[in-house]
């Protein structure tokens, strides 16, 4: 009888340690739900369809335990990926060795290289307290990142409390940029830090800026149509009696002008919205640990965060898929019409983005 009680005394002994578990497993994993969500808009923004994509940043209190648990000889690198994952940081070294041979090619020597002037220092957002680096591409979907980079250095707690002016007040945002530190301590940080920035095609990006500065224009930034647009329109518009407001054609006619310089310094820092991803980030001159691609960001943006050490405080759920897929259809569109001269000039100054990222010269719009 005795060892019957006893028995059964056992049994349910390990019916609450299981039920214990069970209720465990549930509190951690609603702990985990807790995480902040973020919307992060269509590269496109503000286009009719508002795509979604959810950026959820991890608090602080899973970091000190992950250091608990590991003696620092055991810590995990952040290197090690899942199984399916292995061939991956082949990607990406395989593009750091394209964009140092396109560097390398005379040829291109024009096209590819660039001082690391002020307006280059004045790209690159610092993170002292992670030690990153990250240069601004506009209209590749940058802001997210930004807020990603506000809430690691400490200036608001979480991506949703920053409010939506506050992302580009660089007085406000907590974000130094580059440019502010002596040349001493720029240097330190260019060769210490990691150091990232995205891409995408680079005539779709040219297409997003256009919708986003002069067609919906939703940060309501005035000058763009009222200074910029008609300052293009009157040195570059074919038909003097056209009195519509500023075409795709007359955009790209301004782009591929050789001279175009004399109307960016009339435009100022407003033309970092359309110049090279050379001219904005000096990949010849600046060693990238890692280019991600708006096209890729799916696996991109993981690989960016566990390679920057940061994943363990943000992660990337997924991205709806087909968001940040190039749109051949869409590119064709806004070059119809536009004569094959006028294209071959704007592709003989973007020459050097399609190179140096891998992107396929786009044959179909210049022959």
């Amino acid at each position: 009888g005795r060892i019957v009680e006893w028995l059964t005394f056992d049994n349910m002994h390990h019916q609450w340690l299981l039920l214990a578990a069970c209720f465990w497993v549930i509190f951690m994993f609603m702990v985990a739900s807790k995480f902040i969500t973020l919307t992060f808009k269509d590269p496109d923004a503000y286009s009719a369809k508002q795509e979604f994509l959810f950026l959820t940043t991890m608090p602080e209190v899973g970091k000190l335990a992950e250091e608990k648990h590991f003696p620092e000889e055991l810590k995990p690198t952040g290197k090690v990926l899942p199984d399916s994952r292995l061939v991956q940081p082949l990607v990406y070294m395989e593009r750091l060795e394209l964009i140092r041979n396109v560097c390398r090619d005379e040829a291109l020597r024009n096209l590819s290289h660039t001082a690391i002037s002020k307006f280059v220092l004045d790209r690159i957002f610092v993170c002292d307290k992670h030690k990153i680096l990250f240069c601004q591409t506009p209209k590749v979907g940058n802001t997210q990142w930004k807020k990603v980079l506000i809430v690691l250095n400490g200036a608001f707690p979480s991506i949703e409390e920053i409010p939506e002016n506050v992302v580009h007040d660089h007085e406000k945002n907590g974000l130094p940029r580059l440019s502010s530190f002596s040349d001493v301590e720029i240097q330190k940080r260019l060769k210490t830090y990691f150091k990232f920035f995205i891409v995408r095609d680079p005539f779709e990006r040219l297409i997003s800026a256009f919708k986003d500065k002069f067609v919906h224009n939703p940060r309501f930034e005035p000058w763009y149509r009222h200074e910029i647009a008609p300052g293009i329109i009157r040195k570059y518009r074919r038909n003097r009696t056209e009195t519509r407001g500023i075409q795709f054609e007359d955009f790209v006619r301004y782009l591929g002008d050789p001279n175009h310089r004399w109307l960016d310094l009339q435009f100022g820092d407003h033309i970092i919205h359309w110049v090279t991803y050379v001219e904005l980030c000096a990949p010849c001159e600046i060693k990238y640990s890692v280019i991600g691609h708006h096209e890729t960001l799916e696996d991109d943006a993981p690989y960016i965060l566990k390679e920057a050490g940061i994943d363990h405080l943000v992660s990337y759920p997924t991205i709806p898929p087909g968001i940040t897929v190039y749109n051949r259809s869409k590119v064709e569109h806004y070059f119809l019409g536009i004569s094959k001269r006028d294209i071959r000039r704007l592709y003989a100054r973007f020459e050097g983005d399609f190179k140096l990222f891998g992107y396929q010269k786009p044959d179909f719009l210049l022959n």
